[in-house]
This record gives structure tokens, sequence and C-alpha cells, in this order.
């Protein structure tokens, strides 16, 4: 407080070193966790028909400025034997975002942690966030997006193809 010419004790700020500490805590609370172990109710099951998850709404904070960064999530996978729960994956994103993070490895760690706890025979994920160190400081561009895809597994034999599935994740047609 005393470095940007504020009284840390003003009434108003006396319990700010323990409500920021108490913040960081939430906000960092995934970096003891695997996003692959959120994933813990996994079925046996046949099917090998896209699953497709949109707008899965995440908030994270850039490793960089320590400023928010915020979206959705969308994510699909072809199964091969085994299906999540469906909350599971909402989960793995939440734990992958809740750690000082950047949107690019967040969203292979999501894409990661679905690959290698369902061995299906392909996921993807798209990440579309705005991130406040752009909108706020900087080159002061709020309301621009920033989107990132990660892809794990292969479609060998499968009857679709990468742009496919992009269209399912997105919902456009």
């Amino acid at each position: 407080m005393h470095a940007i010419g504020e009284d840390p004790d003003r009434e108003g700020l006396r319990d700010t070193p323990k409500r920021v500490s108490e913040m960081y805590a939430e906000l960092f609370s995934g970096l003891a966790s695997d996003p692959a172990e959120a994933i813990d109710a996994v079925f046996d099951e046949q099917s090998e028909d896209p699953v497709v998850m949109r707008n899965v709404v995440f908030h994270s904070v850039c490793e960089h400025h320590l400023l928010p960064f915020f979206g959705s999530v969308n994510l699909a996978y072809i199964p091969k034997g085994k299906l999540a729960g469906l909350s599971k994956l909402a989960r793995a994103v939440e734990v992958a975002a809740k750690r000082p993070q950047v949107q690019e490895r967040l969203t292979g760690q999501v894409a990661d942690a679905i690959y290698n706890t369902l061995h299906p025979h392909v996921v993807a994920v798209e990440i579309e966030a705005e991130h406040l160190c752009m909108a706020m400081r900087g080159v002061r561009k709020p309301g621009s997006k920033v989107i990132t895809t990660a892809i794990r597994g292969s479609f060998a034999g499968l009857d679709i193809v990468s742009r496919d599935l992009l269209i399912l994740l997105r919902g456009i047609s």
C-alpha cells in the first residue's frame, strides 16, 4: 500500500492484506490439484458418438500481470469405450483455471485432462476469453477476445474430420 501512495492504516484498508490473501487462496486453489483427477466419474460405454459441451464459463488470472481473464470453454470428444460425468468435465476446467495461468496452457491442460483420463479417439477444446491485462492497461482494447484451441488424439478411421469437430464445438453449421 505504501508503494502506491496509500496509507495502510486508513480504515478502509486495514483489513485489505487479509482479504487479498484470502482472495488469492481462492483464486489459486487449483495449484494443488490435477485437472485430470477432477474427472472421477467415468463410465464404460461403447458409444462413439461425439460428446459436446459448450459455454462452460471460467475465470482465471493472467500469470504475467495477475489480472483476471475470463470467458467460456467449448469442448468435444469422441469416446472410445468411456464417458465422463458431464459435471466432471466442467470441474476439470475449474481446477485448471484456478492457478496463475496463460490461456494457451489452460486450453492444453483441459484437453490433456480429458484425453489422459478417458482415452477417447480425439478431444478438442476451444477457449474464448477477454483479458483485463489487455482491456484496462497497456494496449487498452476492452472487448477483444482471444481464441485458443487444443486437439488431442487422431481422426484416423473416424467418419469425422477436424473441421467437423470444430463446427460441433462452435455450434455452427
